[in-house]
């Protein structure tokens, strides 16, 4: 009997305490059929999330409906760079050394890919962004798999994943005025309750999925990352198409309505792909939503 197709477990399970993003670039571009098969093998473990790029497709002559490239944007004092990977990859299972002998073997395994983007997550503060704000408060968790997973079709069970890391300067932050912080976000840092009088800016007003035609909604995963010098956010966010995601972007950089989001003040993007999330089938990846591409 044939193994029904479900969703990557990983994408759906409560955020971990910690983990390893990996975005991978092809060594060669003729490498990329020889990566696609490797990736149909790779055992499609409980705490393992793979997305494919559109590079990595482009350069097998195949496609995914509905994947494409991240867009780079750029707004009045604001710049968002695509950097968009071949491959996606996020470990969450066993420790910091365990990870990284893992991630070897990926890499063995997939051959000639190279390490783009190598960024280690925690937790913090009981599900906190590194500002002191609670992250993700309005995740549609009752709707997860409404909102996170294809519904029909070759890709049914599989996620379209938006992924960025952003750095923040918290200490330019920290020294705001804490009425300034919390109508930067749009929320009180201390009882996470939305201000009523926060600003057009606020970003929770920017992001509010709510209020978008149709309704942005996506399931998000996000993550703080760094060292003491360095650190910031990596966003995360799953669903059933793309549109959502970067339609909350645009506003964000003002591109809608001309007003850009407060975040801009102290936090800015580094990084910026799209990526197609197979579902598995039995203990492999299902590729079936992977096509020939049109000619």
């Amino acid at each position: 009997m044939t193994a029904e197709r479900s969703a990557q477990p990983a994408i759906l399970a409560k955020v971990p305490e910690h983990g390893t993003f990996l975005v991978l670039e092809l060594a060669a571009p003729t490498a990329a059929g020889d990566v696609l098969e490797a990736l149909a093998q790779l055992p499609a473990d409980d705490d393992l999330v793979l997305g494919i790029g559109e590079p990595l497709l482009r350069g097998a002559g195949k496609t995914v409906p509905g994947l494409r490239t991240f867009p780079a944007l750029t707004a009045p004092g604001i710049g968002v760079p695509s950097t968009q990977g071949a491959v996606l990859l996020f470990l969450s299972g066993g420790d910091g050394g365990q990870r990284i002998a893992r991630a070897r073997r990926v890499m063995s395994a997939l051959g000639k890919v190279r390490i783009a983007e190598d960024i280690v997550v925690f937790s913090h503060d009981g599900g906190r962004d590194l500002t002191g704000y609670e992250d993700g408060t309005e995740n549609p968790e009752d709707r997860a798999e409404e909102v996170a997973l294809v519904a029909e079709g070759p890709g049914a069970k599989g996620s379209f994943l938006a992924f960025q890391r952003w750095v923040h300067d918290v200490v330019f932050f920290a020294g705001l005025p804490p009425g300034e912080q919390d109508h930067t976000i749009g929320r009180s840092r201390i009882t996470n309750e939305e201000l009523p009088d926060a600003p057009e800016s606020a970003h929770v007003k920017r992001a509010a999925q709510e209020s978008f035609s149709p309704e942005a909604f996506m399931l998000r995963r996000s993550m703080p990352w760094g060292s003491a010098t360095e650190h910031g956010l990596a966003f995360v966010a799953y669903g059933a198409s793309l549109d959502p995601y970067e339609a909350v972007l645009r506003r964000m950089c003002g591109l809608e309505d001309g007003i850009a989001d407060a975040l801009f003040k102290f936090t800015r993007p580094l990084s910026g792909g799209y990526y197609f999330c197979p579902p598995r089938r039995g203990d492999r990846f299902d590729l079936s939503a992977v096509v020939p591409h049109a000619r």
